[in-house]
């Protein structure tokens, strides 16, 4: 039939409008001879429209009536299909859902009658029902032919909407257990003689075992052999595992009719690294000693499907009393979630966004976070021991472990999800869990979901709900029922008992769960804004707590700051509308000691940790001193302006360390820096500049209240040490050195007097007892050190260290540096102790033999009794004060005829000596990573117990926070330990080499 040119075929006009997407190729197929007779049936054309592809529908349709033997043979086809509305469905649906099942069908044509009947007993098969459809099988070709053919049935089923997704994988699963008896069946009959030593049970896990497997999925399974009566036991074990080797060739592997499925058994004992088959003891030992939370958490799953099932079901029933202790084991939830964010963080990037299974919001957050509470509650409420996600799902709801309406969002989001990826996977029966990017897949996708207005935007528009939905729940699933418990908050809701709470709350780490049931009492109990606003934010930060070394500190810290702040409008909205500051603050509450601490000396400062991170930027020195200098002029006297300049020290110390703790811990929109030594240099930077402007501060009010404007002598602050070498730590004290000069026309003695006074007032104003810390100015380095006076002239100095210096004050005054005061006073005093720090002749061979002497006598002398050398990391074999010592005697030998070495600053004055060829690169390194690290043990250990200290803590849980802030999860202390000794050691070897070598 032809039509006038330019204009369209009423054919082809009624294709558009069933959907067809290539109308021109669909006629010239209904034109063809196979299908002219009926190519104007109003019947087949609304049945290939209803399709999920009607081209593709189409093209199979075609080819298997091509493929029929004989006009007859496709004659009864076409009949059967026009008169049988059930076969149509069926057929066609399967034909354009599935261009895999259709080739199935061109090379065995006469399967489609397979969809004919349409019993009761056919609408949900069993494992019985398959193994009658696979009966005939007497080779792996066969019994893939076999097996494809109940696949086409379950796929008409599916795609006809006659069994939703569950049924779906759970008729995929039998089938699965059914392949998996004949295929041992077909091994055994190959090697009756081993069959007849041995007892060999075949245990489904993963989603063969939960009854939810997948189209095209691994069929994961365990093997648990016995001998047979008689039977050596050796012997058994070899022939068990020839007969499963075999069986899981016979699924797994590509004939002239493709594979099956792969079978995988590395969820067994050791994975690929243990034997195939085990016996029950062998299996029970193993969980009993060596077994890791995953392997228990995988073990909900397991379900006796093939072989001796009498010997499988004594499997299960040994295993499941272990099962249910999981929760028990230390770091239990740490380990489940850490497993969790492993799997998401091994996707590649470019796939992230493309995953259903293991992506953030995908069927894998569902099935972690229902496993997760199965393991913690299962153990005192057997109703929850389900293999299958939606049915453990609804027992969690039906217990009160879930709300009614999170549960009902998830299972909705969970279907829709698996659905999703059925489809997928149907479509060339290939594994794969990506959503498609063409644009004609992501159609047939949609339609094949009963999305048929603009199927493909409507789809993406659902998969990001549901996985939105998915994602927001599973972050909440685990911590809002704690608060149900202690909080009406749904009216008619189960809610969690307290006792169920305080498991989940032990579980979770929490060492005092009374106490956080108070506290989570005390924050989310009442009608007020404020507790509504607290019940939103705190399933998500009793997570963040939990993700640390001391969740109850934080959760303690969060009330006590929301009580003193709960009140004011801007607190709660921040927390509410910036979650980089909600998350920022549970980070830093349950860090340590330190930052809770600055932060609870004044609250409000929480506000640092909003404004998208900017908040914690150290502030430049210049704008510390613009506000400390402007406050002490506001002040009525020396001590409200001393007060004030160390309030802005308080509030600045809690920045450093907040930015600090974050960028080592990390966050979900930002990993932890990578750089550690950026995270040291940052720290050490803000710290030395708070200190300096805080000394400056002070050094203008006690001058402003004893002598007005002027002073009667110039006076200036030299930092020394690590305050010199912009190296401070949190809990270091200010090493300096004072310097004044007269002023014109003013006595010596008055100049001394007041310079002196100066001094023993700034040291009083600053150690004043007070909610802010204090800061200790420690002068020992000062010529002549404790004997000495506290202040010196500019030309007593230079008096002194033309007679009397020693080479450890040149050795000191390799950190000396400006710090406050007069500047061309500092600038003088640089330029006179230059040649002394930088000699032009370099060291002599006894300068070099003394500074190693005190080296060797300070380690002797000055490492405390009881501790461990190889842990100290100031005075400890390759800790700061090997690398220090390292670099300041290159400095000493070069400095003169090196620009790059006359720095203050350990890693400058390391590269600088790199850059020289001083010291190779390899070691350069070795020594700045030993440095690196020993600096921020120091600062963890601060952060963490509130005081300074040079070596690790003993207590575990301090320890633990330890390792946390150096990136070290729950239960690697040890390994932490290990890591510093190695680098300790390895810095230990060229400090042996450069410092003590003679080179």
């Amino acid at each position: 039939m032809t039509s006038a040119p330019g204009r369209r075929s009423s054919t082809f006009t009624r294709l558009l409008r069933h959907g067809f997407t290539d109308p021109s190729a669909a006629e010239r197929l209904l034109d063809s001879d196979g299908l002219t007779l009926v190519r104007n049936d109003p019947v087949l054309l609304d049945a290939l429209g209803a399709t999920a592809d009607p081209d593709l529908a189409l093209r199979g349709l075609a080819r298997l009536l091509e493929a029929q033997d004989g006009a007859t043979a496709r004659q009864e086809l076409l009949d059967t299909l026009i008169a049988a509305k059930p076969l149509r469905d069926r057929l066609l649906g399967v034909l354009g859902a599935s261009e895999a099942l259709a080739e199935h069908l061109t090379r065995h044509p006469s399967d489609w009658q397979a969809l004919v009947t349409y019993e009761p007993r056919d609408l949900h098969p069993g494992v019985e029902e398959f193994e009658r459809g696979l009966a005939g099988a007497t080779d792996p070709v066969s019994l893939r032919v076999a097996y494809r053919r109940c696949l086409l049935s379950i796929a008409a089923r599916d795609v006809c909407g006659t069994i939703e997704v569950a049924q779906t994988a759970a008729e995929l699963a039998d089938l699965a257990t059914a392949t998996l008896r004949a295929a041992l069946a077909l091994a055994g009959a190959a090697a009756p003689e081993d069959t007849a030593l041995c007892r060999l049970a075949v245990i489904a896990m993963g989603k063969c075992g939960g009854h939810e497997l997948n189209y095209v999925s691994d069929v994961d399974v365990i093997f648990v052999g016995e001998a047979a009566d008689g039977a050596d036991e050796d012997k058994a074990l070899r022939a068990a595992t020839r007969l499963a080797s075999h069986m899981m060739r016979i699924c797994s592997e590509t004939t002239v009719e493709g594979s099956i499925w792969p079978v995988d058994a590395n969820l067994r004992p050791e994975g690929r690294n243990g034997p195939l088959v085990r016996t029950l003891a062998s299996h029970l030992a193993y969980y009993q000693r060596w077994a890791k939370t995953w392997e228990f958490q995988a073990l909900l799953k397991a379900r006796p499907v093939a072989g001796d099932l009498t010997l499988g079901e004594e499997y299960v029933a040994a295993l499941q009393p272990l099962v249910w202790q999981a929760a028990e084991r230390e770091n239990f939830v740490a380990d489940v979630q850490k497993m969790r964010r492993r799997v998401v963080e091994n996707i590649p990037a470019a796939e992230v966004d493309r995953q259903l299974k293991l992506g953030p919001g995908g069927l894998r957050d569902v099935e972690f976070a229902v496993q997760l509470l199965q393991l913690v509650h299962g153990r005192s409420d057997a109703s929850l021991r389900s293999g299958t996600t939606l049915d453990a799902l609804k027992a969690l709801a039906a217990g009160g472990y879930v709300g009614r309406a999170d549960a009902a969002q998830l299972d909705d989001a969970y279907r829709f999800l698996r659905s999703m990826e059925h489809r997928i996977q149907l479509h060339r029966l290939r594994r794969t869990h990506l959503v498609p990017e063409d644009e004609a897949d992501l159609r047939r996708l949609g339609r094949s979901l009963d999305l048929r207005t603009d199927p493909v935007a409507t789809l993406i528009r659902e998969w990001k709900r549901h996985a939105s939905v998915v994602r927001r729940l599973h972050e909440k699933l685990f911590y809002r029922p704690l608060l149900d418990a202690v909080a009406a908050l749904a009216p008619g809701e189960a809610r969690l008992s307290a006792a169920a709470a305080r498991e989940r709350l032990i579980a979770l780490g929490y060492a005092d769960p009374a106490a956080a049931l108070r506290h989570l009492e005390a924050l989310a109990s009442g009608v007020t804004r404020k507790a509504a606003i607290q019940r939103t934010l705190l399933p998500v930060l009793l997570g963040w707590f939990a993700d640390s070394a001391d969740p109850d500190a934080g959760l303690l810290t969060f009330r006590k700051v929301s009580d003193a702040l709960g009140k004011t409008p801007w607190y709660l909205r921040l927390l509410r509308d910036e979650g980089a500051a909600a998350e920022n603050l549970a980070r830093v509450l349950s860090a340590g000691r330190l930052a809770p601490d600055l932060l609870m000396r004044a609250p409000e400062a929480v506000a640092l940790l909003g404004d998208g991170g900017g908040g914690l930027l150290p502030r430049p020195r210049a704008h510390l001193e613009q506000e400390i200098l402007a406050a002490v002029r506001r002040a009525d006297n020396a001590v409200q302006g001393v007060t004030a300049a160390r309030g802005v020290r308080r509030r600045e110390l809690f920045r450093t360390s907040a930015a600090d703790i974050v960028g080592s811990y990390g966050t979900e929109s930002q990993p932890a820096e990578a750089d550690q030594g950026a995270l040291v240099d940052l720290v050490g930077g803000a710290v030395s500049d708070l200190t300096a402007a805080t000394l400056s501060g002070t050094l203008r009010a006690v001058v402003r209240e004893g002598w007005g404007d002027t002073l009667p002598t110039r006076f200036a602050i030299i930092g020394m040490g690590r305050f010199g070498g912009h190296e401070l730590g949190y809990g270091s004290d200010a090493d300096v050195l004072f310097v004044h000069e007269p002023r014109d026309g003013v006595d010596e003695r008055e100049a001394a007097e007041a310079a002196g006074k100066v001094v023993a007032e700034m040291r009083r104003l600053l150690q004043i007892p007070s909610a802010d810390p204090p800061l200790l100015i420690d002068a020992d380095l000062r010529p002549e050190g404790k004997s000495g006076p506290l202040v010196r002239t500019l030309k007593s100095y230079e008096a002194y260290y033309r007679r009397w210096s020693l080479v450890w004050e040149r050795h000191a005054l390799l950190r000396a540096e400006h710090v406050a005061g007069d500047e061309d006073l500092g600038r003088r005093f640089t330029e006179l102790i230059d040649p002394l720090r930088y000699p032009a002749a370099g060291l002599d061979e006894e300068a070099v033999r003394e500074i190693r002497r005190l080296k060797a006598r300070m380690e002797s002398e000055r490492l405390p009794r009881g501790a461990d050398p190889k842990l100290h990391t100031k005075l400890g074999p390759g800790g700061l004060s090997d690398v220090e010592w390292t670099v300041q005697l290159l400095q000493l030998r070069h400095g003169a005829r090196e620009p790059g070495l006359r720095t203050t600053r350990t890693r400058q004055a390391l590269a600088a000596a790199r850059a020289a060829g001083l010291i190779t690169e390899e070691d350069a390194s070795t020594l700045d990573e030993a440095w690196v690290l020993a600096t921020r043990v120091r600062n963890a250990v601060m952060l963490v117990r509130g005081r300074a200290g040079d070596t690790f803590p003993t207590v575990p849980r301090e320890l633990a926070a330890v390792g946390r802030y150096l990136g070290y999860g729950p239960g690697h202390a040890g390994d932490m330990l290990d890591a510093y000794r190695r680098t300790a050691r390895r810095a230990r070897t060229v400090v042996e080499e450069l410092f003590y070598g003679g080179s």
